[in-house]
């Protein structure tokens, strides 16, 4: 799941705590406005905590993303005309990647949907959530309900010893360990009924963990307390993202994009790329069909400098896309970027130039994501 940050415009506007706003300024942590709310970018700083994660276990506060529940009668055929999603394959304990698209086949944001027992439970941006629920109530019938569980924080425990840690505290309907990748669960945490989910934003094996907001300190205490854990702010999140190739709403997705320009054809489920019926779909099979004039591409910069957020991306004299997200790969030791690039350029090897300060780096087109992903799919 993706982010919009909202730091240059929420000046004006009332900044929400999080649940856990008090644990996070105990801990040092420098707190940062964020999607409407006051959030942790660091703790001890975020190329340790970018490390830290890769290497053991990170926990992450995403409590500000929107957590909403639809049920009703017809449901699936409801949300079928809203997403493009196959909900006719979604079973019960397992979740999706899916895309809430304009008419135009634009983004308006990726979210994640899952099968809980005569419902669908769905996490949004927390940027965007406001104007999703407001889309999602105007196109679904008003038998459907939609409850927003405001109530209830969302942590994401992520990297390779996230297993080991979370284990340790968890009962529920089935072992920890027989959730593998996008599937999820019921359990208890510390006396408190949770949700967990094998998922995340990192490209690390890890979960995410829905419970009551009064339960999250307690929680993740808990979790911080054994020696594979430690807290993870924002930056490092970003960073984890990026080398994972992973798009960040509001930056690499937007209504100017379509899913298919930014290599999301996997969230246009099969049988609906073939029946249609949903937002755009028009404009989604016809750039199947046909190609798109840009994509999505990652890029390898040589040197030191990275690459930022709006820097032109050239073919020789020739402008042909703009960086999306870009930024120093604590991994890999080199600055990485993704781009919008002229599809004709988009071919992995191309050499390309990126202009930062005033400079053209050299670029070269190269396949994501940056460093392999580590998702547990099972033994």
């Amino acid at each position: 799941m993706s982010d919009h940050d909202t730091e240059d415009h929420v000046e004006d506007i009332a900044l929400e705590p999080l649940p856990l706003d008090a644990w996070h300024r105990e801990r040092g942590a420098r707190m940062v406005p964020f999607a409407g709310y006051e959030m942790p970018i660091q703790y001890e700083g975020i190329v340790a905590e970018h490390n830290w994660t890769r290497e053991s276990a990170g926990l992450f506060d995403v409590s500000h993303m929107g957590q909403l529940v639809l049920s009703g009668p017809g449901l699936d055929e409801a949300v079928e005309a809203v997403l493009p999603i196959d909900l006719s394959t979604l079973k019960l304990g397992q979740q999706r990647y899916s895309l809430l698209l304009d008419e135009e086949g634009g983004v308006l944001d990726d979210l994640m949907v899952s099968r809980w027992p005569e419902a669908l439970y769905l996490v949004v941006n927390g940027a965007t959530k406001w104007d999703d629920m407001g889309t999602l109530r105007e196109a679904l019938p008003d038998d459907i309900t939609m409850n927003y569980l405001d109530d209830r924080a969302l942590l994401a425990l992520q990297g390779p010893k996230a297993v080991d840690a979370l284990a340790r505290h968890t009962t529920g309907e089935c072992p920890l360990s027989a959730l593998t990748f996008m599937k999820f669960g019921r359990f208890r945490i510390a006396g408190h009924d949770v949700t967990i989910a094998r998922a995340g934003y990192t490209g690390e094996d890890g979960f995410e963990i829905s419970l009551p907001a009064e339960a999250a300190a307690e929680v993740a205490e808990v979790l911080c307390a054994e020696p594979e854990v430690k807290p993870i702010g924002l930056g490092a999140r970003d960073s984890l993202r990026l080398e994972a190739g992973l798009p960040l709403y509001g930056h690499d997705l937007s209504p100017e994009t379509s899913p298919i320009e930014a290599g999301l054809t996997f969230g246009i489920n099969k049988r609906r790329r073939t029946e249609g019926g949903y937002p755009g779909a028009d404009r989604i099979n016809r750039e199947i069909a046909e190609g798109t004039a840009r994509k999505w591409v990652g890029l390898k910069l040589e040197g030191r400098l990275p690459a930022r957020e709006g820097a032109e991306v050239f073919a020789g004299s020739e402008k042909i896309g703009t960086v999306t997200s870009g930024g120093f790969s604590p991994t890999l030791q080199a600055p990485i970027a993704m781009a919008y690039v002229a599809t004709e350029h988009a071919a992995i090897g191309t050499p390309l130039e990126v202009e930062v300060r005033g400079k053209r780096l050299a670029a070269t087109v190269s396949p994501t994501p940056f460093v392999p992903h580590r998702y547990f799919r099972g033994s």
